[in-house]
């Protein structure tokens, strides 16, 4: 590996500043490092997946640890000479004459014509013991990811509503025993509870006390009643936030579901600023992060090849 980034206080012009270093903000530098831009990743090495035992679903990956992906897309990426690394963590962004100036909690100091946001998102675990544990191995998001590691099993469903009720279709295909943990009273309207019923799909009310589990690989659910629920895996839909949140700097918006909001060339609604991969996108996945972050790459390069010719 070349050209990691070591300084302090010091002023680095780049073409492309790439906040993120993971799948998409990886795929993205593959991009412009193919076009000679001069390309700067800047990563924390916190992916929301780094607890996850296995990715699926990526064509010529299937099965591999996110990290090993990870490792052989940065050693790939590194080998084009334009492209440098610097791990960090952004702190602070802003607007200048010709584009954008960073800020990394080391104090150093990067300006940019692009910035591309990879930044992902943070899960945030519900205050139940064993759910933090268990995530992205046995507590699970996405059934294209997961779920046919567990199919035939006993599993749950950790949702309410309309959420509950498309993740119950989406599974239902995969086992036959299936339940949603509401963890209250339940929010489906009658016409969802019969289709429910239809499907054997039964609901469970009680709120959850702990998930009981052995190094993160779920044995059953315990609930404040008392009873408790033998489960191999469970789906569960979480709250979100940003890694980082540079919006109020640098203006760019987010959607009411609190993604950042992009147009169809992954284009945010500032000038010159573009996101890719889950923070700007409902489908989670490996293969959905390399292809917006290509795409979001050859955006920016677009840009500056129409600027400069």
């Amino acid at each position: 590996m070349s050209k990691t980034l070591y300084s302090s206080n010091i002023m680095n012009q780049f073409d492309v500043i790439i906040i993120g270093g993971s799948y998409a903000g990886l795929s993205a530098a593959m991009a412009l490092g193919r076009s000679l831009k001069q390309t700067l990743i800047i990563d924390a090495g916190k992916p929301c997946n780094r607890q996850t035992p296995h990715s699926h679903n990526f064509l010529t990956r299937d099965g591999e640890t996110p990290k090993a992906i990870s490792a052989i897309a940065l050693e790939q990426v590194m080998k084009y000479e334009s492209v440098s690394f610097k791990k960090g963590t952004v702190v602070s962004g802003s607007r200048t004459n010709s584009g954008y100036e960073i800020v990394t909690s080391n104090k150093d100091v990067f300006s940019t014509k692009k910035l591309i946001l990879a930044t992902g998102i943070k899960d945030e675990m519900p205050d139940i013991p064993g759910f933090a544990e268990s995530w992205g191995i046995s507590v699970i998001h996405c059934p294209y990811c997961h779920g046919y590691e567990f199919k035939t099993k006993k599993t749950g469903i950790f949702a309410n509503g309309d959420q509950a009720f498309h993740l119950a279709g989406l599974v239902s295909n995969l086992t036959n025993e299936l339940t949603i943990l509401t963890n209250g009273d339940h929010e489906f309207t009658d016409e969802q509870i019969a289709k429910l019923e239809q499907h054997s799909i039964s609901i469970v009310e009680s709120k959850l006390l702990e998930i009981v589990h052995q190094k993160g690989a779920m044995e059953r659910i315990v609930f404040k009643d008392g009873n408790a629920l033998d489960l191999d895996a469970m789906y569960a839909h979480v709250p979100f936030t940003h890694h980082i949140d540079l919006s109020s700097k640098l203006g760019y918006k987010y959607t009411e579901q609190g993604y950042i909001e992009i147009d169809a060339f992954q284009k945010t609604t500032v000038p010159n600023i573009f996101a890719c991969g889950d923070n700007s996108s409902r489908m989670r996945s490996v293969a959905n992060a390399v292809s917006t972050g290509n795409f979001a790459g050859a955006m920016a390069n677009m840009e500056l090849t129409n600027e400069n010719f």
